[in-house]
């Protein structure tokens, strides 16, 4: 199969992940919850689900609403994971960039950056100066 016709085939994704191990889900499932209660008091609770190489998250604001935040892509590490905001405007996950300008990283600053944006706090994307 020539390279391009396997580019249309895969889209713009790739190819679907391979899930991760069980000791990866064990700990991106606590990263993300220190993280939340660490960081963000507007959540009540946070709920974390793996789909194949896929991981979902969502928040429980203190009044009982859910609210989708972002997806996770493994890809083939527990350090750095492909990330996806939720757009409410049409119920889907768009694949996106971190502050930094970076199409992955830890899970802990993607769920600043969809907190940040879902929870009115754009100072969640503000990097601290590094030149002191």
């Amino acid at each position: 199969m020539p390279s391009s016709r396997l580019a249309v085939v895969s889209g713009t994704m790739g190819p679907v992940p391979k899930p991760p191990p069980e000791s990866t889900k064990n700990s991106l499932r606590l990263r993300i919850l220190h993280r939340a209660r660490e960081r963000w008091p507007q959540l009540d609770g946070v709920d974390v689900r793996f789909r194949g190489g896929f991981v979902y998250v969502d928040g429980t604001l203190t009044n009982g609403a859910v609210l989708p935040l972002l997806r996770l892509r493994y890809l083939g590490s527990a350090r750095a994971w492909g990330f996806a905001i939720y757009l409410a405007s049409s119920g889907k996950y768009q694949d996106s960039v971190l502050p930094r300008g970076l199409p992955s990283g830890g899970p802990e600053v993607a769920l600043d950056c969809a907190c940040g944006l879902y929870l009115a706090d754009p100072i969640a994307w503000q990097t601290p100066p590094t030149n002191f």
